[in-house]
């Protein structure tokens, strides 16, 4: 008996204590956390932001040319992109992550990572929900957080700025150790030169809003560039922000053993007729001699063994000439190389091309000749691929000391933009897109008969269906202040006006 009345009050005190645990005490599942170090955060967060391969980018670019059926991205008639705000979730959870183990380095990093991601989506759309969207994430629910606001785009960028300031003025040793850091291996020198050079970057792509004092965009771009003890920049390309590769399940190339890289792409005509006028030997990792020219006996560095299919031509025409071994595939090595290149997110000779643009503008004084020749210098060895076996140093002076090469007074940007553009071949994204978007250079050819969206290249995509059925007054008001014909690839957003 006296068993029985001890386990009984055990049982009661047991219920008493569990009566008063709170209801939140229940809704939190111990088998999925909740709560984990903001450095479990950070490696997944840099192996999507680093991505940048793509060959849709260099169909849209006139760099490549499919085969196996009409692109829409090649033949300009794309529709609708999505607004991929779950990476910019998985950046919040790390932030605050970082608050709740007062870790600010991650933070300063999330401020990085937030403004990379809202600047690819804003430039696809332009007007889109930022300020309100990540509310749900602190546990709001309210109306404004499933159903956020469209931001406009001018108030992106300045948040964008003020972020990546920052980011860049906070990021400290004082802050904390950085672990988990496939980039950088916590190196907050690095983190400062990324942040920088892509702080030049975002404001050279708002060029067009240069007189804009809400902005100050020139303001900022000499504040970065004359103070290199504060914000220091990438002085070489071992300061590239890129994902490398390895022989490794998992982190092979991503179009490493494609069977459609090996058949279908090809080298587009511009792009190849642009290289052989300059005499430019990174033709010969780009591409592969064609059929003809190898049974020609032709040697893999000559120009002459290179040709190209015309991006705007119907499927049908260009399977022709690529049957009767006419065309140029695109190189072996990127469906057959486990490791190949990196991916780089934003590189040193992009950054030199930036500051030979800004030079050019009025924006900064220097040396533009210094600038531009860095640029195309540290591209070369960027993609001499397996050194001399593509081209020689010696290859690469050689170029910069043609007189086609030389920068001409006159045409300075377009050359800059066209030296900007080559380096992107198979890396950066869609950068190369938005580049010769703001400026025009290098013109996309569109004469063919395979062209849709009536010959003319979209400057965006329309707003994601999903947006239109859950959050349809906020997207419908962004649309109608922003774009006169409605919601269609061709609206002009603020960044292009």
């Amino acid at each position: 008996m006296k068993k029985k009345y001890l386990f009984s009050i055990v049982f009661l005190v047991g219920i008493a204590l569990s009566s008063c645990k709170k209801f939140d005490y229940y809704q939190i599942n111990p088998n999925t956390p909740t709560q984990a170090d903001p450095s479990l955060e950070l490696a997944n967060i840099e192996q999507t932001a680093f991505a940048t391969i793509s060959t849709d980018a260099g169909l849209a670019t006139r760099q490549l040319v499919y085969t196996q059926s009409a692109s829409t991205t090649q033949y300009y008639g794309w529709q609708r992109a999505g607004f991929s705000y779950g990476n910019i979730s998985q950046v919040v959870k790390m932030e605050q992550e970082a608050v709740r183990t007062a870790k600010p380095n991650y933070k300063y990093l999330g401020k990085f990572f937030r403004s990379y991601y809202i600047v690819g989506i804003t430039l696809n759309f332009g007007d889109v929900p930022y300020s309100q969207a990540m509310q749900a994430l602190n546990n709001n629910f309210s109306d404004a957080a499933v159903r956020p606001v469209y931001d406009a785009q001018e108030d992106i960028y300045l948040q964008v700025l003020n972020d990546l300031k920052l980011a860049s003025d906070s990021l400290s040793a004082s802050g904390g150790i950085i672990n988990n850091d496939i980039i950088y291996n916590g190196d907050v020198t690095q983190w400062k030169k990324a942040i920088n050079t892509f702080s030049l970057r975002v404001l050279m792509s708002l060029s067009k809003k240069e007189a804009n004092t809400k902005l100050n965009i020139k303001q900022r771009f000499n504040d970065i560039v004359s103070n290199p003890a504060k914000y220091p920049l990438f002085t070489s390309n071992d300061d590239n922000a890129k994902l490398t590769y390895y022989d490794l399940v998992g982190n092979r190339y991503p179009y490493n053993n494609s069977n459609s890289l090996k058949t279908d792409y090809y080298l587009d005509d511009s792009f190849v007729k642009m290289l052989k006028g300059l005499k430019d030997p990174r033709l010969f990792v780009y591409g592969t001699p064609t059929p003809n020219a190898v049974a020609a006996g032709l040697s893999t560095k000559d120009f002459n063994a290179y040709a190209g299919l015309i991006g705007s031509a119907p499927v049908a025409d260009n399977v022709q000439k690529m049957t009767a071994g006419n065309a140029s595939a695109i190189n072996h090595r990127y469906a057959y190389d486990a490791v190949n290149e990196p991916s780089v997110a934003i590189g040193y000779p992009e950054l030199q091309f930036i500051l030979a643009e800004a030079v050019a503008r009025g924006w900064i004084a220097g040396d533009i000749n210094k600038f531009y020749t860095g640029g195309i210098r540290n591209a070369m060895l960027f993609s001499r691929y397996k050194g001399d076996a593509a081209y020689t140093l010696n290859d690469i002076e050689t170029y910069l000391n043609q007189q086609s090469v030389a920068l001409q007074a006159g045409t300075q940007v377009q050359q800059i933009l066209m030296q900007r553009y080559i380096n992107t071949f198979m890396n950066t994204g869609w950068q190369s897109f938005y580049e010769q978007r703001r400026t025009g250079f290098p013109t996309f050819e569109t004469a063919g008969s395979g062209m849709l969206n009536g010959g003319k290249i979209p400057t965006r995509w329309m707003y994601p269906t999903a947006e239109l059925n859950n959050n349809g007054v906020n997207v419908d008001n962004a649309i109608k202040r922003q774009y006169p014909g409605g919601d269609d690839i061709n609206g002009v957003m603020w960044l292009l006006q």
